[in-house]
């Protein structure tokens, strides 16, 4: 990873050979019926996030998304359009020193590929990996974005942690199933591989805290009180349209930026929406208090 340059003609020759279209469902994205080894975190050793020559302080960025059946539409709209503009926008607001994006899919605890991590990118392969997704498409309200904050802690290998002393950037997108609260130790051992007997969805989110500003994007109902609470910001489904533009203000406040001019520098029309999503940041883990 970490070579390479995103590009809007990259993108349009990777929509036009996929055939993306505005009427394709979940099946016509996402073609694959099993996890592809490659991305099953059972056989990851590390997924490495280093500076190059062409990305000299690279900064890891996650985006992990609920592939759950409830979440479809939300994986197709990211695939067709939300990574691509969030990838340009990051790029041309310069929010943040050379991104590098890792996708990664979570889904039910029960599921075969519970979940599943892409390698960090900063080229047109970040779309490429993400549609190489499986979409299990299951779901009975327990899911587990806590194996992924465990894999992101006991399996990556970051230059901007390591070197720097900066913590990446995870954004979890989904809606109001509740995240797996019992058998967390033996979730993560079925799951990823790890024998951790003492973990629990508040340590391992403690954990993962040391190197990863974490934050979580709720479509529609309000529901999870107690998750990630000061990091968690609710949206209704008919604005996600503002998702890309929602992570990009976090990024920026989380670096200092006030709530006002994050929100001033997008188009008018979506302002009121990303003001109201970003208003419910506390950035409890910088100790400070959201800028107003």
């Amino acid at each position: 990873m970490g070579f390479g340059s995103y590009t809007a003609s990259d993108w349009n020759k990777l929509k036009t050979s996929k055939n993306l279209s505005a009427k394709q469902n979940v099946e016509e994205v996402f073609v694959r019926s099993s996890c592809n080894p490659k991305f099953n975190p059972r056989f990851i050793g590390i997924r490495e996030c280093f500076d190059s020559t062409d990305h000299p302080r690279t900064t890891p960025i996650v985006l992990g998304l609920d592939v759950t059946g409830s979440m479809g539409y939300l994986a197709v709209k990211v695939a067709k359009e939300s990574l691509n503009e969030l990838i340009m926008k990051l790029y041309s607001t310069d929010s943040v020193e050379d991104p590098a994006i890792m996708c990664a899919a979570y889904g039910d605890c029960y599921d075969t590929a519970a979940l599943q991590v892409t390698q960090f990118e900063s080229d047109i392969r970040i779309v490429e990996q993400l549609l190489e997704l499986y979409f299990e498409n299951r779901g009975n309200g327990q899911v587990v974005p806590t194996c992924l904050w465990s894999f992101l802690s006991r399996h990556t290998n970051i230059d901007a942690v390591n070197k720097r002393g900066q913590k990446g950037f995870v954004f979890t997108i989904g809606d109001n199933a509740k995240i797996r609260s019992d058998n967390v130790a033996d979730t993560i051992r079925r799951v990823i591989g790890d024998t951790l007997p003492d973990a629990t969805r508040e340590s391992v989110l403690r954990e993962v805290q040391q190197t990863f500003h974490v934050f979580h994007i709720m479509i529609g109902s309000a529901g999870n009180a107690d998750m990630l609470p000061g990091h968690k910001m609710n949206i209704s489904s008919n604005e996600i349209d503002c998702i890309p533009e929602i992570i990009i203000s976090t990024i920026q406040m989380q670096k200092g930026k006030d709530l006002a001019s994050a929100v001033a520098q997008w188009d008018p029309i979506k302002q009121p929406v990303i003001r109201a999503a970003v208003s419910q940041l506390q950035l409890l883990d910088t100790g400070r208090p959201l800028r107003l």
